[in-house]
Order: structure tokens, then sequence, then C-alpha cells
């Protein structure tokens, strides 16, 4: 047999001609797929003399892809098993899990997910081999000519999204076959790959729900059924994420908002366009006034700018050339009509905005702008409106309708360093004023075939902004090529109480709108010179910032942001005056305080302060009446008793004033 030379992890080995990555990493269970070449191919893979093999593991982001995408292929295959005419979209790998869209002649239902369940769990004891099939389009069209859906996917071959290409996508047209125990294809499906080397590489699975699910995500296409499951590399891990599942179902933003009376999403405004009720108004005030505080003292100037404005301004900004597949249509307006119903004068058209920064960037070139003003920090708490498909609203971390606390920096080239530093800084503290302290850091590099502007700029932004990051030091995530078209970005990714990132902060250095806008300030020397304009939300938006503390705190908001800070709770009827006495007195002093004066024996009301997450409870007695004192109960059901009134006031306002848990 001859010989070929190939290098393994670094290391150069001499091996068999006929040898496959599988032979290569046979010791090594955990690597279940590789890189030759840098390409992710199948451990099934010839090899010739020369090639560079890395080995993959199951754990890893490349390794996790696969397991999940190979876990769709055997869902896709026990439907077809347990529902023979049900025909196949598409199945790919996301996050946590893997997808695949389906054509049955009657919607899935939960026993029929059991039944799918326990016919994979057969295809995987069984050790089927995924093996990869080179076809030409002609042959693949032939061949599957009984799954439509197959069928068009082969016919917008490399033209597709992201999800249509993991079944298309690349220089060769594949199809994987699933070979049983005698070597013979039981089972085909379209797909790129690459794959586990057989279904007995899969460990641990779960299918979690079905939907309804457009074909290729557009209205214009049939519904579908899709399919949702998870698979991890060890039944731990599976177990582990399972109860992740469960701690989030109990944080979940939508069903606490009603729970604890914060907002709503009436039928009868719209999706994604939520109502805020008194509950959730103290919240979010106290959240913005918080901010506003905070924005003063960074020298911040506060601005205001209408809900909508004519095209002609997102023309100039380019939102209509670059985001008016997310921007509500158009309203017509200001026609002006003759008797005789004819036109007189043709109306405009009017966009709700998208974005705050083309009135910001108004706002400056307003007047004559004086290096001496620079930097020039503008902020609002700018409402915009954004038309999401129905399929990615969620509650209001994913809404239409949302405040994003906006804010545009203009400076000069040389403030830039600086200025971004005490920016990122900035950000950061007032997220851990909120309560978030695990944090990571990720800069989106530019993607030369999407985006404008001159290498200089774009290197010098980029090298100011990673400067700003390291000096934070924090993990710093490349994001290459994830810039947006107009300048690199930083984005702040937090860690919430049980381990969920959520993208809070960006920060972007912005080239184009300043010359769209052709904005300018005199130099000290005395020439026109245009500015550096810096991008920065905080939160994001203050719907979204809402929804993420809720699950954060799962609804138990530390008193300074706590719609009610206290509830006095009476022993008895005739202890009722007393505390009305006492929450007088926490009222003048600022605090946000409550009576519970209904006819509930005292123990239910200290349930229902309880299920309502009430940071404090002041409950009172005969002795306590007598002594001028109140009884001290704390939400985590720590208890001081005597406490005079103005100590547990004192108390109160250290607690809120220091934004700290009870």
């Amino acid at each position: 047999m001859s010989m070929i030379s190939v290098t393994v992890d670094g290391a150069v080995r001499s091996i068999e001609a006929d040898q496959k990555p599988t032979h290569i990493f046979a010791e090594n269970k955990e690597i279940v797929v590789c890189k030759v070449n840098g390409a992710l191919k199948d451990l099934w893979t010839d090899l010739v003399d020369g090639d560079v093999i890395e080995g993959i593991s199951i754990s890893s982001p490349d390794g996790l892809a696969v397991l999940r995408h190979s876990t769709a292929h055997v869902m896709a295959q026990a439907v077809q098993q347990v529902f023979a005419q049900t025909r196949l979209g598409i199945g790919p790998p996301i996050t946590d899990g893997f997808y695949y869209d389906f054509d049955p002649q009657n919607p899935f239902n939960p026993d029929d997910l059991e039944k799918i369940e326990s016919a994979m769990r057969k295809i995987v004891k069984e050790g089927q081999r995924f093996k990869r099939r080179v076809t030409t389009e002609a042959d693949a069209l032939k061949e599957l000519a009984h799954e439509p859906y197959k069928c068009e996917l082969i016919g917008i071959k490399g033209g597709g999204t992201d999800e249509t290409n993991v079944e298309v996508g690349g220089a060769e047209l594949t199809i994987y076959d699933n070979l049983g125990r005698d070597g013979q294809p039981v089972w085909s499906d379209l797909c790129r790959g690459p794959h586990l080397p057989s279904t007995k590489h899969i460990p641990a699975f779960k299918l979690m729900r079905s939907a309804a699910a457009y074909w290729r995500g557009s209205e214009k296409n049939p519904m579908l059924q899709r399919i949702y499951g998870t698979a991890w590399p060890s039944q731990d891990e599976l177990n582990a994420y399972l109860e992740l599942l469960a701690e989030a179902e109990k944080r979940d933003h939508r069903r606490l908002g009603q729970e604890l009376d914060l907002f709503s999403f009436p039928e009868e405004i719209g999706s994604g366009l939520a109502v805020f009720h008194p509950k959730g108004g103290i919240v979010r005030r106290a959240m913005e006034d918080y901010s506003r505080k905070r924005h003063e003292e960074e020298e911040y100037e506060f601005v205001y700018s209408p809900h909508l404005t004519k095209a002609a301004l997102f023309q100039k900004s380019g939102h209509l050339d670059w985001y008016s597949e997310g921007m509500y249509p158009p309203m017509i307006m200001d026609e002006e009509l003759h008797a005789d119903g004819t036109i007189k004068r043709a109306g405009q058209q009017y966009y709700m905005k998208p974005m705050n920064c083309p009135f910001h960037n108004l706002i400056f070139q307003s007047r004559q702008r004086s290096y001496r003003e620079l930097p020039l920090r503008l902020f609002e708490f700018g409402t915009v409106y954004r038309y999401e498909k129905s399929g990615v609203l969620h509650g209001i971390t994913r809404a239409r309708g949302f405040t994003q606390d906006d804010a545009h920096i203009y400076c000069t080239k040389e403030q830039m360093p600086g200025e971004l530093d005490s920016l990122l800084t900035f950000v950061l503290n007032l997220l851990r004023d909120y309560g978030l302290k695990d944090f990571y850091l990720e800069l989106s590099t530019r993607n030369p075939e999407k985006s404008v502007g001159e290498d200089a700029d774009w290197a010098e932004a980029t090298e100011a902004l990673r400067k700003a990051a390291v000096a934070q030091n924090l993990e710093l995530v490349l994001d290459e090529g994830g810039a947006a078209f107009y300048g690199p970005k930083i984005s702040v990714q937090a860690k919430d109480a049980i381990g969920r990132t959520w993208q809070m902060s960006t920060i972007q250095v912005d080239f184009q709108l300043p010359q769209r806008f052709e904005l300018e300030f005199a130099a000290a020397d005395g020439s026109r010179q245009r500015p550096v304009m810096i991008h920065r939300a905080l939160f994001g938006s203050i719907e979204r910032f809402f929804g993420v503390l809720t699950e954060h705190y799962s609804g138990a908001f530390p008193p300074w942001l706590a719609p009610v800070q206290v509830m006095a709770i009476p022993v008895a009827d005739n202890f009722t005056d007393y505390l009305h006495g006492v929450v007088k007195q926490m009222k003048s002093s600022g605090i946000r305080a409550e009576l519970d004066s209904s006819d509930d024996r005292m123990q239910k009301k200290v349930r229902n302060a309880q299920m309502q997450k009430i940071p404090f409870m002041v409950i009172a007695g005969e002795e306590d009446m007598n002594a001028g004192a109140v009884s001290f109960r704390y939400r985590n059901g720590d208890q001081k008793n005597g406490i005079p009134i103005a100590d547990a006031i004192a108390e109160i306002k250290e607690i809120v004033a220091n934004r700290k848990q009870v």
C-alpha cells in the first residue's frame, strides 16, 4: 500500500493512502468532524498527500453545529418513517439546537412528537453511517422529483439564505445517504454537510415543540410545520439545558409582565406595540430618571425629535436604500385637490422613523459649529418604529415600537480615541449600576465587500475601538467582517443571573452620515473640517432593557426600581389607621409605600406581597403601635421586630439610594 504525508493537529504523519480521518482519530471519541486544509469535512473524507487535518471536538462550536444538523437529519428520517407522505423542507442547526420544516398531511401534535422521538432513538441505536454523494442538478431533480421543496432549493443553489445554503451551498451539489448495517441506503436527503460519522455519535437529544412556519420565511409562500429540537454531547449537558429552559420560563418577562401588572399588548393596538401599566410605568420612569442623571453628569445634552418625517430625510441618510424593508410603509400627506377632485398639489411621503440619527445630524447642522463645542454629545429617549416580521416578535425584547436611549457624539479625529475610551467606561459602569456584572466585548470589523470609506479611516477607528476595549480588562471577541457598511463597532455582551448572554450597548464609528449630511465645524486654523460621528445606544431600547432586567431579577426588582417598595400590613383592622400614618411618612420621604387595607387575613396579605415580589413589608400590631415602631419583614423572609419608624424609613432610604438588592 502506498503512503502519503499529512499534517494532523500540527504534527506531520505518514499514513496509508486509503486511510481516512475516521481512522486517524479512531482513538479519540470526542472527534466527530475535521477540517481539511481549513474546510470543515466529514471524517469519511478522502485524503491526499500534503493535506493539513485538524480534529474537531463534538463540544466545540463547529462540532455542536454538526451534531445538531445530523440530529435534524435523523428527525427528518424518523418523520418520513412515521408519516410517509410528509414532504421535506430545510433542517439547519440553530443556537442550542436545530429545526426541520415539513409539509405533512396533518399538523403535528405532542403525541406525534413522542412517536417521532421514539423512531429517532431506534435510528441512533442502529448506528447508520452518513455517506456523502456528489450529484448533478439534473440527477438530483430526477431523484428528488417527489420532494418539491428540495427541487426548489436546487433551483436557487448559491443564492439562498444561511439556512437554505445548509442544504445546497458550496461548489458541489451533494446528497447524504444514511446507510444501514448492510451498507445499503435506507434514507437520503439533499444536503451540503458535513455530518457525524454515524448516528451512534448522537449522545443526547430531545424534541421540544412544533410550530407553523412559512416556507423560506416569506408570507407569500406555503405554511409548513416546523419541529424544534436540541442535541448535546452528553445527557448531563442536555439535562442542564432543560433545567435552564425551565428556569428561563419562570423568568419569562411576558408572563411576569402580566402577573406583576407591568405591561400588556392589547390586540386592538397591534403586534409588537406595548402599553405600560402604572406599576410598569414606575419601573420605567426610575430607569429613565437614573439614566438622565448619569448622562447629565457626563455632559450630554438632551434633544427631542418627531416620530415621523418626510421621505427625503431618509433618502439623504441612506435608510431608504439600506433599511427600507425594516420600515413601516409611507403615508401620503399634504395633498391638495381642486374642487373637481383633481390633484392641485401632489402629496408627500412621510415615514415613521426607524432611527434617530438623521434628526440629530440636522440639529448639528442647524448652525455653524466650532471645534470649541466638540465633543458634542446629543442624547434622546427617542421612540422609533420598525416593521419586524411577526415570527421574530418576542414581548418587549423584540418589538415594533420602542424607545432608544440614543446618543450621537460628534468629535474631532484627535478626540476620537479618548472619547471611545471614556464612552465605553461610562456604558459599562451604568450597566453595572442596574445590576449586570458579567460582560465580554465584541469588536466587529470591516467586510471589504460590504463597506464604504477609506482604508485609513477604518484602520484608525478600529484600532481606537480595540484599545478602548482592551483597557476594560474584559474578554474581547473578534467579529471579523461583522461591521455595518459605514464603520466598525463594539458591542457589550452581558450575562444575566442564569448565564444567558444578551447584547446590550453598541458603540459605532460612522464615516458616512457626516459626509451625506455635509457636517462641518470650524477648526482652530480656520479651516472647515468634518467631525467623526459615534453612535451609541446604551440599553438598546428602554423596553428591551426592561424585559432583560425583569428576567434577570425574575421580577424581584431591587428596591430602587421596584414599583412598590413597601407594603404595610396590619395584624388586625384596628391597627390600620396607625399604619396609614406610617405610610404617609414614608411617602413624604420619597418611598413608594402602600397600605393593604383589604379584608384578607394578615397571612394572606403577606403571601400577596410576596407574590408581588415587594422588597419590604412593615407589619404592626399592638406592641409596635404602643412603641411607635414596626416589624420589618424582608422579601427573603428575614424579619426584625420593634424597629422605630424613623429607623425603618432611614434603612429603606439608604438601601434605595445605594441601589442595593434585598
